[in-house]
């Protein structure tokens, strides 16, 4: 919202949520009543294009948010290297108002303007004559109307909203109070009403001009330089005609320079151009080459997962991915089949999805096109694994200092826990980390101190062992079914630590660790049980009188920059501790591998974590606050 909001600054249907499409029914109705009466030839070429019209406006959008994500996470051409923040992400969500609105104001101009059902597809002369009066009357009024904007008066109550983002991303161009966008709007109709009178409008003139305002917003707030100099050197006078996003982005960072829409010569003309606006654009242009510090290596979970990037839709990927969205989600079915086939078919290698910075660490997270699924395949593992490597040899020759291995590209099964990299490449620079480590410590700090048994539902995993070794140690009884698992923990405890490992399929404590558990052996569960998992997926929450922790985790420094999305089902600004530990690894300078059978001390892990401030999730006080942990446990 803006510093003091004025008349007007909610949209109409702001309380409708994600309902709000349902403004546009009566198009939708008017559709269905002309199709029932006169069929399908019935519908002119204007009506037919509205709704149409505003999906590829949508599609038109999106593909830039995505592309912008992604350059301005890999690519040197960044203008503002700064973060983002969740508060953005939230203000920003709404930038398909204004398409709603557009079609709102073409169905209401279909429906006034008498010539409208008989307007031709195309007239070549009625486009000419819109690009002159965009120039001209829309640049002219544009300019002077936003430089009042900056007026005390005007920013406080509409125009700040829009300047609270200082770090633009494409839809920052749309988001405005409603009263701000009625007179865009209104600037905008010039053209396209005068084409009317003069009687040379067109369908399709129109939805050019539309798509021309859509491209030119976007590119002047993606973020990354992407105009190349050449077109400059070929055409001169179009530096007066065209602005960049160099150009724009001091707009956002000086305030009261560049008022321009999108022809810069008003600036030119009325001396308000920065005086560094080509010099921004030239090193911005040129770029700086920039190394990470750390590489985080994780992959797409389910089909869904795609939306839920950072690079995906940005208001999926401000939220855990199993929130209310889910509806929304399933309709995108098909596409998210697509992509999955996509990325099946042509993903040779890691993509970069986001670019985070910790004091003066640099990171970024690469993504393995596959699925959870493909990870099971057993003809699939070796072109993962390859996929894997790839990942691993260009962090490698890169200077990257740590690689981290999410999900399932640290699997036993698939690759020893990256050790068959180690191995293969026993050269490597770059360090591997599995994290196993510090996520056993976190296993071990949500166990309350004063437990006197646990039942372990696991299987051999590094976590498992380390974690029953662990509490073993500390007299605590570890109960565990079934017998296979429990005689391989059984040969590797020492003699005199040996008795606090039992093997029962009866005795069950309200205190389990588990990895991966169905349904019915959920249902074993004794009341009032607390779920504590060990491994990076989350269980199937079935049971309404058990407490149910999150993966092992915990919440951020408040100095981490560039966090906006959530990671997989983790609440905001919550990171898995595998993730974390390769962030350790970075900051403290660690030189050892922590993969296959080589694992850091967690208690050394966890004393580095709270150093750099990152803060337990939760804490459980004691078995007998049973009543108190359950109810802040079910928040996560």
């Amino acid at each position: 919202m803006a510093t003091r909001p004025g008349p007007l600054t909610e949209w109409p249907w702001q309380r409708l949520g994600n309902f709000k499409y349902v403004v546009m029914a009566p198009v939708v109705v008017h559709g269905a009543r002309r199709v029932a009466g006169g069929g399908w030839g019935d519908i002119d070429l204007a009506f037919a294009l509205i709704l149409p019209s505003l999906l590829l406006r949508m599609v038109h959008n999106q593909i830039w948010i995505s592309a912008a994500r992604y350059q301005t996470a890999r690519s040197k051409h960044r203008i503002v290297d700064r973060g983002i923040e969740f508060d953005q992400v939230d203000r920003e969500r709404g930038w398909d108002d204004q398409i709603i609105l557009n079609g709102l104001f073409f169905y209401v101009g279909y429906l006034l303007i008498p010539s409208a059902p008989h307007l031709p597809a195309w007239r070549a002369d009625g486009v000419v004559a819109m690009a002159l009066l965009h120039a001209g009357p829309v640049e002219f009024l544009y300019y002077w109307f936003h430089r009042a904007l900056h007026h005390h008066f005007l920013y406080s109550r509409y125009h700040s909203h829009h300047h609270s983002s200082i770090v633009t991303e494409p839809i920052t161009s749309v988001i405005h109070p409603f009263a701000e966008h009625m007179v865009y709007y209104i600037l905008f109709a010039i053209p396209m009403l005068t084409t009317v009178y003069m009687g040379t409008a067109s369908v399709l003139g129109f939805v050019l001009y539309i798509a021309y305002i859509d491209f030119m917003n976007n590119m002047g707030h993606c973020n990354f330089e992407l105009v190349p100099k050449w077109v400059f050197q070929v055409f001169p006078p179009l530096k007066y005609l065209m602005y960049t996003p160099s150009f724009h982005s001091l707009h956002h960072t000086q305030f009261r320079t560049n008022y321009s829409l999108f022809m810069p010569f008003y600036d030119y003309i009325y001396n308000t151009m920065d005086k560094s606006s080509d010099q921004l654009y030239q090193s911005s242009l040129k770029g700086i080459e920039e190394t990470p510090d750390l590489v985080h290596l994780t992959h797409m979970t389910d089909l869904q997962s795609a939306y839920h990037l950072r690079i995906g839709f940005a208001s999926i990927a401000s939220n855990p991915s199993n929130s209310s969205m889910w509806w929304y989600m399933w309709t995108l079915w098909p596409l998210a089949w697509l992509s999955m086939v996509f990325a099946w078919v042509y993903g040779s290698s890691a993509f970069v999805v986001e670019r985070i910075k910790l004091k003066k660490l640099t990171m970024q997270t690469w993504a393995i096109p596959r699925y959870n699924f493909q990870y099971g395949l057993n003809w699939e593992r070796e072109s993962i694994n390859d996929l894997i490597e790839k990942a691993i040899l260009d962090a490698d020759a890169r200077g990257v200092k740590v690689l981290s291995l999410g999900l399932l590209n640290q699997a036993k099964q698939l690759n020893g826990g990256g050790e068959l990299f180690r191995q293969k490449y026993p050269k490597l620079r770059v360090r591997l980390v599995d994290g196993s480590g510090l996520a056993t410590a976190v296993v071990l700090k949500s166990i309350p101190h004063d437990a006197k048994q646990v039942f372990l539902h696991a299987g051999p995993s590094k976590v498992a062992c380390a974690t029953a070794f662990a509490l073993c140690e500390k007299g605590v009884k570890v109960i565990m079914n079934p017998k296979k698992e429990y005689d391989m923990l059984k040969s590797q405890i020492a003699d005199s630590r040996a008795s606090y490992l039992k093997h029962s399929s009866n005795h069950m404590p309200q205190i389990w660790l588990v990895d991966n558990i169905d349904d019915k052996e959920q249902k074993k569960a004794p009341q009032g049980t607390i779920f504590i998992p060990i491994s990076q997926f989350p269980i199937k929450k079935i049971r309404k009188d058990c407490t149910y922790l999150s993966t092992p985790a915990m919440k951020i420094p408040e100095t981490m920059q560039n966090i906006h999305a959530c990671e997989n089902w983790l609440p905001r600004k919550v990171m898995s501790a595998w993730r974390i530990a390769g962030i350790l690894h970075a900051l403290e300078g660690w030189t050892m591998h922590e993969c296959g059978d080589a694992m850091m001390d967690a208690e050394k892990a966890w004393s580095a974590a709270i150093s750099h401030g990152f803060v337990p999730l939760i804490k459980l006080e004691s078995f007998r606050s049973m009543d108190s942990v359950t109810g802040r446990c079910m928040q996560l």
